[in-house]
């Protein structure tokens, strides 16, 4: 698979979401490892979970588990592959989510997920949501800690402004490597944070990067336009998806979720398709559109 960057940090150019084995409506356990085993086959190095990823109170960190349970039963080298997990966001067990940016609680939190994940130290660990009750740079500033103590090696932060990137990049003395914002066709609000990713440098990934285009049948005719790309192409709607996410800038890696090994082997096979630019101008003007 095509690589790119995230910090001193090359990896396969799609890479896999972890939430869908873990919340509501999750497979059974034999899927999900076929899942992400069909990711590894296929090339990608990164997946993206965090220790929220789970569904009833007692079972925080469901998502880590099963991911270091899929990389240990893999018959390949995994020596290459990043497991990048955020901190943060919470889930009581009644269906809500909530904030917790107490540096203390981020730091035990990164801690445990290192434990669950077995590894010394985690990849890519993330600041998964600001917490209005924690000043920001408090927050981030355990990333600091955490960091210089070495339990985690990159640190990146989630559903960030401009100015908590900025202010996140600043805290962190330069060593912001990744930002991870929805953004897809139908979520177009984070653009200004990947653009302002690009400028710096900074790896920037889509979560839910194929937010309302399901299937070619369930597109508006705002996003008529990708199902018509991918018909000329013979590749689904959401390979031309991804693909079109890929062109917006040399920094952006997507993590589409996936719970089946059909759907991620799919997404996988983004990372090669070439869109012409004839192709680019159709999507580009599709999703400006008002």
């Amino acid at each position: 698979m095509k690589q790119r960057i995230i910090g001193d940090l090359k990896v396969g150019s799609i890479g896999l979401g972890g939430m869908p084995m873990s919340i509501e409506g999750r497979p059974d356990e034999d899927r999900s490892v076929a899942t992400i085993h069909a990711a590894l086959d296929a090339g990608v190095t990164l997946i993206d979970t965090a220790d929220a990823y789970h569904q009833h109170a007692d079972e925080v960190g469901h998502n880590e588990e099963l991911i270091a349970k899929a990389l240990r039963s893999w018959g390949g080298d995994t020596s290459g592959v990043v497991v990048a997990t955020k901190g943060g966001h919470l889930r009581p067990g009644d269906g809500s989510w909530t904030q917790n940016g107490d540096p203390a609680y981020l730091k035990q939190a990164a801690r445990d997920s290192a434990r669950r994940l077995g590894v010394e130290a985690i990849g890519l660990y993330q600041y998964h949501r600001p917490d209005p009750k924690v000043p920001y740079a408090e927050s981030v500033g355990a990333l600091v800690e955490l960091l210089e103590e070495g339990v985690i090696v990159r640190a990146g932060i989630s559903n960030a402004s401009v100015a908590q990137i900025d202010e996140a990049n600043e805290v962190l003395g330069g060593r912001l490597v990744s930002v991870q914002n929805q953004f897809s066709p139908a979520f177009l609000s984070s653009r200004e944070e990947l653009d302002h990713c690009a400028g710096l440098g900074i790896a920037f990934l889509p979560w839910s990067p194929l937010g309302g285009i399901s299937n070619a049948a369930e597109l508006g005719t705002k996003h008529a336009e990708f199902a018509e790309v991918a018909k000329r192409h013979g590749v689904s709607p959401q390979q031309v998806t991804l693909a079109w996410e890929l062109s917006l800038a040399d920094v952006v890696i997507p993590i589409p979720g996936a719970s089946r090994p059909t759907s991620i082997q799919d997404s996988a096979q983004a990372a090669e398709l070439e869109l012409s630019a004839e192709d680019l101008e159709k999507l580009n003007g599709a999703t400006l559109a008002p």
